[in-house]
């Protein structure tokens, strides 16, 4: 098992960036897939970016691609999501999970841990 805990949501204005933070604890980090979702009030939670193991390929979500970038550090046992120009409907709850599994896969019942979320706010 894996225990995943999120941090850096916040409040920022619309143009603005933050970055999201996901440390792991438990089994070996780099054997999982991980990925960032999100969930806005009254909406299906959405696929955001996923990461393979070694960090060399990257997926992202049509809303998002040019404007995020998802990282990890396996040293450090964290997964990074970088947002940047940030629009109000990128509001949301952020949740970070990991699948435990070497394929790349990205709805959300296909990952097997999950984080508590962390909110993210823009205001116009």
């Amino acid at each position: 098992q894996v225990q995943l805990v999120e941090s850096g949501g916040g409040l920022v204005q619309a143009g603005g960036s933050l970055r999201l933070s996901c440390a792991a604890s438990g089994r070996t980090f780099s054997s999982y897939i991980m990925g960032w979702f999100r969930q806005a009030p009254g909406k299906e939670r959405e696929f955001v970016a996923a990461i393979s193991r070694g960090g060399d390929n990257t997926y992202y979500a049509a809303s998002v691609k040019g404007r995020f970038t998802i990282s990890r550090d396996n040293t450090k046992n964290t997964v990074y999501l970088q947002t940047s120009s940030l629009k109000p409907e990128d509001t949301a709850i952020y949740y970070c999970a990991a699948r435990d599994s070497p394929v790349v896969r990205t709805p959300p019942r296909e990952f097997d841990y999950w984080g508590q979320g962390t909110q993210v706010s823009v205001s116009s």
